[in-house]
């Protein structure tokens, strides 16, 4: 008499990953740092133009910081495949503890040199450029393959938060004690995290000794093979510069058009918001196609940038920015979990310093032509320019069949 198969038990839920002493070490250490870095921007802006009372000024130390950061990133990825990930990643946070410690002395001190300022930025921009990289390869050095979404999904959560937090943060440092205390948290942040860091155990995978040149081709090769990658890199590429362009022309519609300055600031509280319940969604779901549904997401960023251009009631514009911000809120996780399974670990930081590379080069482009653009043809066009290439880019990835059978 036939017996019937044995049953197989099913396997043992996996932990969350912060219930893992690697990725919460990690995690605390990089949730403390983009706190730091979130209240950063409005303190740096109010900083200089209080110390030059100059945009140019303004505009010379945020080029310092972007410029080294866009140069080096190739070889950036290369450090942080051909060495411990880890190592790089706390080199990288003493040196931006140390260029942020000197920017909050020098504002402290009441007579900022503008040079010690933009040599300063720019060293940590440089830094940045070797940081950016050894994300990917720390997240998936600290916990299993199966937990990588969940990992991803909290790293979401924590920038999201920060986004939130940073500039009331910012704003609450500014207007109490100076902006310069912003830089010293922001330096504390470094300094506490590259000591987590020292704890953080990291699966390293051995990557063989070549040329910088050969291995620059073969982070560039793992790129161009991969359809479903290069065609939403392209995506992301337009969705950054059209965020320039709104950046860049949007403060102005709402001052004019719908409202004031007030008008500005909720739209982008709720595009913070928006962030947020994106990633606790990612989270959550798990789509059949992750690259497609999460690029249609991403082409959503098009409506606000519509809407501005026609000076739409301001409920709807801000509605619509929140809706485009879950989307890039939704993508983050979701992106980054497909990366990391689908690229061999050796070439995972040159791979993903090619993904920054591509997708943030488009920003100086929207800053530079978005304002030239407006003064010829008034803001509309450039904001209906921006929002075509964005929807068109990221939805016209259904196309790609790599796009469409990635599960």
């Amino acid at each position: 008499m036939p017996t019937a198969p044995a049953r197989t038990a099913p396997p043992p839920p996996v932990p969350h990953p912060l219930r893992t002493r690697p990725f919460r070490l990690l995690f605390t250490g990089r949730a403390l740092s983009l706190l730091g870095d979130a209240a950063i921007p409005a303190a740096l802006a109010l900083a200089v133009l209080e110390a030059t009372g100059s945009t140019s000024a303004l505009a010379l130390v945020l080029g310092c910081a972007m410029v080294p950061k866009l140069v080096l990133l190739p070889l950036g990825g290369v450090a942080g495949d051909r060495f411990d990930a880890r190592t790089v990643a706390l080199a990288t946070d003493l040196v931006r503890c140390a260029t942020q410690l000197l920017v909050g002395v020098q504002l402290l001190g009441g007579a900022p040199s503008l040079a010690v300022l933009a040599v300063a930025e720019a060293l940590g921009g440089a830094a940045g450029a070797f940081a950016m990289p050894t994300g990917s390869p720390l997240v998936k050095g600290t916990v299993p393959e199966e937990a990588l979404h969940r990992a991803n999904a909290a790293m979401g959560v924590a920038q999201s938060a920060t986004r939130l937090a940073g500039p009331a943060l910012a704003g609450t440092l500014v207007l109490t004690v100076g902006p310069g205390w912003a830089f010293v948290l922001d330096a504390a942040t470094f300094a506490v995290s590259a000591l987590l860091l020292t704890a953080v155990r990291v699966k390293r995978v051995p990557v063989p000794r070549r040329s910088l040149r050969a291995d620059l081709a073969e982070g560039w090769q793992e790129v161009r093979s991969r359809d479903w990658y290069w065609s939403s890199l392209i995506g992301h590429s337009a969705w950054n510069g059209a965020a320039a362009v709104l950046m860049t022309l949007g403060p102005a519609i709402a001052v004019d058009r719908l409202g004031g300055g007030t008008t500005w600031v909720v739209l982008l509280q709720v595009g913070a918001v928006g962030f947020l319940l994106g990633t606790l969604l990612a989270d959550r779901a798990r789509p059949r196609r992750p690259v497609l549904t999460a690029n249609l997401g991403l082409a959503t960023y098009a409506l606000p940038l519509v809407l501005l251009a026609l000076a739409a009631p301001a409920p709807v514009t801000i509605a619509a920015y929140g809706l485009a911000q879950a989307g890039l809120g939704f993508l983050s996780p979701v992106w980054q979990t497909a990366v990391q399974r689908a690229v061999p670990a050796h070439a995972l930081a040159r791979v993903t310093s090619y993904d920054w590379l591509l997708s943030l080069a488009a920003m100086p482009l929207g800053y530079a032509l978005a304002p030239l653009a407006a003064s010829a043809w008034g803001p509309h066009v450039p904001l209906l320019v921006a929002a075509a290439a964005v929807g068109g880019c990221c939805a016209g990835t259904v196309l790609v069949p790599g796009v469409r059978r990635f599960g």
